[in-house]
């Protein structure tokens, strides 16, 4: 009797574990971030992470990123079998509210699971932008040729040969980003326009003259200055970066994927200047863990 007793306790115990498991839900783990150069989105844009499990997405969580860099949160719980069957790491860029259960376009890093880790890197925005090249000439082409205008606009091209070709050599971007170009003008970025060709005109000229610009991105600063800004002004000693913006951006500074970036010199002369390569230092990396 004294062992059907021990029995019967033991099998009711099962029982109660069994039950208590179900009554919990599913097993929980964590996701740890690791990540490093992400910009701060505002309050329209928020990060959102993705585990890819047998071939479909799953949030994993959003969260923000302060001024200073700082991730409003790197520990994600995550339930326990979609995690360790997960292939990879996903991060995009959503709106807030976000009414799509899917990730958005605009993804920014992935990495595959290595064990219980995986590496983040840009390639879900595009590839190879260690290989990217710019040159630019400073001439306001737009405006009416007055001598306060001479250094007041730059364009993205290179006519050393005597005739004008594209001066941005990028590689093509994937859906949900853009090209935009930037001078910094004592403090302040100002755009020269979105683009995804670097052989056409941007999208937009919103401080060029009335005459004619090249057929390739640029800008000249003649009209509708910004506050704080005169123009026409004068480039040189300024810097100008070729940045990758989310598209949509509710932005008005360049974003944190800068491949190309460099002062303008203070002394020119009529050849085309060059944009160094900034992919190393400008670009967010890091990794994730399991």
């Amino acid at each position: 009797m004294k062992k059907l007793f021990v029995m019967l306790a033991a099998v009711g115990f099962m029982f109660m574990s069994c039950s208590d498991d179900d009554e919990n839900g599913p097993s929980i783990s964590d996701l740890t971030l690791n990540i490093r150069g992400l910009d701060d989105l505002g309050a329209d844009f928020a990060y959102e992470g993705w585990i890819i499990v047998n071939g479909s997405p799953v949030s994993t969580g959003t969260f923000s990123v302060d001024e200073s860099g700082s991730l409003s949160s790197t520990t994600f719980e995550v339930n326990s079998d979609d995690l360790d069957a997960a292939t990879m790491f996903v991060l995009s860029i959503e709106p807030v509210p976000d009414t799509d259960p899917a990730p958005a376009a605009t993804k920014m890093l992935a990495g595959a699971f290595d064990g219980n880790s995986a590496s983040l890197e840009t390639s879900t925005v595009g590839s190879e932008f260690e290989t990217a090249t710019g040159k630019y000439i400073i001439a306001a082409p737009t405006g009416t040729g007055s001598a306060n205008e001479e250094f007041s606009g730059i364009w993205f091209l290179d006519n050393s040969s005597g005739s004008a070709v594209a001066g941005l050599d990028l590689p093509e971007l994937s859906a949900g980003w853009k090209y935009e170009g930037w001078v910094v003008i004592d403090g302040t970025p100002v755009t020269t326009g979105t683009f995804t060709s670097t052989s056409t005109a941007d999208e937009s000229a919103p401080f060029s003259g009335t005459n004619g610009g090249p057929s390739y991105p640029g800008e000249d600063f003649l009209n509708n200055a910004p506050t704080g800004l005169t123009f026409p002004t004068d480039l040189r000693g300024t810097t100008a970066v070729i940045s990758i913006e989310p598209d949509p951006d509710n932005s008005t500074a360049p974003f944190t994927l800068k491949p190309l970036a460099g002062m303008i010199p203070t002394a020119l002369s009529g050849n085309p200047y060059s944009l160094d390569n900034n992919t190393t230092s400008s670009f967010p990396s890091g990794s994730v863990s399991r």
